[in-house]
Parts: structure tokens; sequence; C-alpha cells
């Protein structure tokens, strides 16, 4: 057997690190550089007409309760096999999101987060980072269907309704069939040996995360003088997260996606097609690429558990 010297091992770890790092920073320029719908123009003289230290504060302030409640979530989460301070929880999802910005919906994010943890504990980090990611999940879904209703797509909201609840019906109908080995039966008494408080502060932290993006993104539908009823805009802002999360796709192609699905909403309205493209784009600069600037740091720092 072939053994490999530490500091060979060190460097190659480090050339990962970097690599990670180089490549969601060029994910992230290509994006804005290329994207032939962005007019800075318009955006820099709508931003000096309407300069507010306040206002970017406030802004600004959505995106950190939005990813401080992640946090929360993750570190309440992992509790289950071990108690996690703020700090290290901080580490874990930062690090994780730069990691997954270049995979397919974030899946990177998973092995972002196990090799923090020895490998004895992947498989049990994998499943609570899919429960930290099903409940927001459903939510979208949930709200998403209020929202299509409410605006007048009750066909497809009905539809969403009678699936789920097909599914539903599937899932608990079949419990002990297999596949490759696992069984709806063996997730729920997995799912069941997670104590119940952890499940409804899970549920309660995904619920405010909810609110907090959601709002964000109506608040700057506000900043950029969109003058429409607010119900009608969250029930449109609830329509895109869903539609958009049912999609595949790329963290750093996420305003591209959310942009598309809401100029389709939106559009509908009268908003102007640059409105609706910026606001999406602020939204992605805000909630994901500064968090994956800070996240940077942590992957660069990153010390692997697994030997």
């Amino acid at each position: 057997m072939i053994t490999i010297p530490h500091k060979a091992k060190q460097f190659g770890v480090f050339i990962i690190k970097l690599l990670i790092v180089i490549a969601a920073f060029y994910f992230i320029y290509d994006q804005l550089a290329t994207n032939d719908k962005l007019d800075w123009a318009k955006f820099s003289a709508l931003v000096k007409e309407k300069q507010s230290v306040l206002g970017i504060l406030f802004l600004l302030s959505f995106s950190f309760v939005n990813r401080f409640l992640e946090i929360l979530k993750w570190q309440n989460l992992v509790s289950f096999i071990k108690p996690i301070a703020i700090g290290e929880a901080t580490k874990q999802v930062l690090g994780a999101l730069t990691a997954g910005i270049f995979t397919p919906n974030g899946l990177g994010e998973y092995a972002g987060k196990a090799l923090f943890y020895e490998k004895t504990k992947t498989k049990k980090i994998l499943f609570l980072n899919l429960i930290c990611n099903g409940i927001q999940l459903i939510l979208t879904i949930a709200f998403g269907t209020i929202g299509l209703w409410f605006l007048g797509y009750r066909f497809w909201a009905l539809l969403i309704l009678l699936l789920a609840f097909g599914f539903w019906l599937l899932a608990f109908g079949s419990k002990k069939i297999k596949i490759k080995g696992y069984s709806i039966e063996k997730l729920i008494q997995k799912i069941n040996e997670i104590p119940k408080l952890i499940h409804k502060k899970n549920i309660l932290l995904g619920v405010c995360r909810y609110l907090v993006f959601s709002h964000q993104y109506y608040f700057l539908f506000l900043a950029f003088d969109v003058d429409l009823p607010y119900i009608i805009i969250m029930a449109n802002i609830t329509a895109v997260y869903f539609l958009a999360s049912s999609l595949p796709s790329f963290q750093f192609l996420d305003f591209a996606v959310k942009g598309s699905v809401a100029m389709f909403f939106f559009g509908k309205l009268g908003v102007n097609e640059w409105i609706i493209v910026f606001i999406s784009t602020l939204m992605w600069l805000l909630n994901v690429v500064i968090p994956v600037i800070i996240g940077s740091y942590f992957v660069l720092k990153f010390k692997p558990k697994w030997n």
C-alpha cells in the first residue's frame, strides 16, 4: 500500500481549498460581468437618487438575520449528535455554502458539512442536513401553493395539493417497500429518533427564515418604487420561490433562475424587466455572494477531520 507523506497531504488539501475559493469567485464574477440584462448605469443612477445609509443597513440586516437563522437551524439540528457553539456552526454553514456554490442545487453543502466531522458520523450529518433543507423546501411549497391560489392559479394549486396527498398515501401505504435497502418506515424511524423539541425549533426557525428573506424581497420592490398592494407582491414572491426551487440550478445561477421566474409573474403586473432582474441580482448578492465571501475564509482555514 502506497502511503502519501503528511506534508504532501497538507499541500494537496491546500490546493483543493484554493481551487474551491477561486472557482467560487470566478463563477460570481462571470455571472455579473456577462449578464447583458444588468444595466449598471440605471442601477447606479437609482442608487444615487435614493442613497440612504439607513436604507442600506436596513436591507443588509435582513441578510444577516436570514443567514443567522440558518446557522441557528444547523446548530439546533447537529446538537442531536453533539452540541456546537455559534462560531463553529457559522464556520460549517458558510464554509459548506462556499463549497456548494457550483454544485447542482447546492449538493456540495452536504459534503462540505460532513467534512467537519469524523467519517463515522458522515451518514448522520448528511441526514441532518437533509432535514435542515427539507423543512425549508416544505415551507416553500406550502407558502408557494397559497400564493398561487391567491393569484388565481387555483388549478395548479389544487394539483400540487393532490400530488402531495397522493405522495403521502403512497409513502405511508408502502412503508415496508425497500429501495437499495432503504424504506419509508426506516426513514420515519430515523426522523423520530430526533427529539421533538429539535424538530419544533427547526420548523420555527425555518418559518422565521422564510418570512425574513421573502420580506427582504418585498422591501427591495418598495425601494425600486414598485407601487403594488402588499398582498399582491407577497403572493407573487411566494410563487416565484416555489417555482424557482422546483427547477434544477446551481447557486451561482440562482439569481438568473429566480429572475426568469419573477419576470413571468411580475411582468404581468407591469413591473419593468430591468427592475425585476436587478432585485433578483441584489437578493443573490446579499444572501449568497456576501456569505460566500465570508465562507471563503473558513474554507481556506479548514482542517479536515477525515484522515
